[in-house]
């Protein structure tokens, strides 16, 4: 599988940083309409970005795999499956912390330290992704003397089977484990697809402006989330950002996204603070009536407030905030990029 062996692919770089800001976007426009009790015009840009906005991000996921899948149990583990515990753990508990007082006016303390705990079985708020990512990692290694095809088809058959026991971790791989595959197996034509959609703009750009009618037309009928629709529009719309980042990085224009997509870890593991008082402080001043406007606020101040956390946080004690310390790795080394793709 012939994925580039180079420390950073610069499409991939924005397709993250893409996936991102839609991310923080979904949950700052789905927060400030609840609280307000009403939509905004943001509603539909999210509407639009749900069948391929956890899709992409997937696929994008897997497609570094191949790199680390050979070595060896106790690397692997580390690299893959410790790396995300470990900041989990982390900011599980800072989230609770924040929640906690919330959580006892409404359950009592015992509540509070019961609900804690379940956090660990069934992944709390915002945090599931990387929960669900080590999980995913390794049952490939595990499956991977498998032919490729037969795990592939019964991804596929997850995903269209829309599960849905209630269950965040159960629903959630069958949901998007296709597409974390799709990602690993299909790397090197998805590297080769890039770099067609680089050579041939004019054409992608035809395609996108197709795309986007189709994928639009299908989420206003209602139809995004039939099964085999949905599956379809999840993985031509991971193929549509692919092709979006990979025009975006031939030129500086939108160097600020892929800088998010560098740090696109940081981004999701922080933007829940500054997303939440943000929230609050404008609905409760008033200063603004427009609801879409504030959730775009709200989402810029999502993305950068977590950046600021990040930056304030990196040359002091608080780093092990984003930076995992020797004492929680099995293999000592450089500290890995805080990439789920690498």
């Amino acid at each position: 599988m012939g994925v580039p062996q180079t420390s950073r692919i610069d499409w991939v770089d924005y397709a993250k940083g893409f996936c991102i800001v839609m991310v923080v976007m979904m949950h700052s426009t789905l927060g400030v309409e609840l609280a307000a009790g009403r939509e905004g015009w943001m509603h539909a840009a999210v509407a639009f970005a749900r069948p391929f906005r956890m899709p992409d991000f997937f696929l994008i996921s897997g497609l570094f795999l191949a790199r680390v899948i050979d070595r060896d149990w106790r690397d692997y583990l580390d690299r893959k499956v410790l790396h995300f515990v470990y900041f989990y753990v982390i900011w599980v508990t800072i989230q609770f912390a924040f929640k906690a007082p919330m959580f006892a006016a409404e359950q009592g303390w015992s509540g509070v330290a019961f609900s804690y705990l379940e956090a660990f079985i069934e992944p709390f708020g915002t945090l599931w992704f990387i929960y669900l990512l080590p999980i995913m990692f390794v049952i490939i290694k595990l499956t991977r003397g498998l032919p490729w095809m037969a795990i592939w088809l019964c991804g596929a058959a997850l995903e269209i089977a829309h599960v849905n026991t209630g269950w965040t971790v159960i629903d959630e791989f069958a949901h998007r484990f296709v597409y974390f595959y799709t990602g690993y197996i299909f790397a090197t034509n998805i590297f080769a697809f890039a770099a067609g959609v680089q050579s041939k703009s004019n054409a992608a750009l035809i395609g996108l402006s197709l795309w986007a009618v189709a994928n639009g037309a299908l989420v206003i009928a209602g139809g995004a989330d039939r099964p085999l629709i949905s599956l379809g529009l999840g993985l031509v719309g991971a193929a549509a950002v692919v092709a979006i980042a990979a025009l975006m990085a031939k030129t500086d224009l939108f160097r600020a996204l892929r800088y998010c997509g560098q740090q696109s870890i940081v981004i999701y593991l922080a933007f829940f603070l500054p997303m939440a008082a943000t929230r609050i402080v404008l609905l409760k001043s008033g200063l603004i009536g427009d609801i879409g406007t504030i959730s775009l606020l709200v989402t810029l101040a999502g993305v950068v407030g977590a950046l600021c956390w990040y930056w304030a946080a990196r040359n002091t004690p608080f780093r092990f905030l984003f930076e995992r310390p020797a004492w929680a790795r099995l293999k000592p080394g450089r500290t890995p990029a805080l990439q789920p793709a690498e």
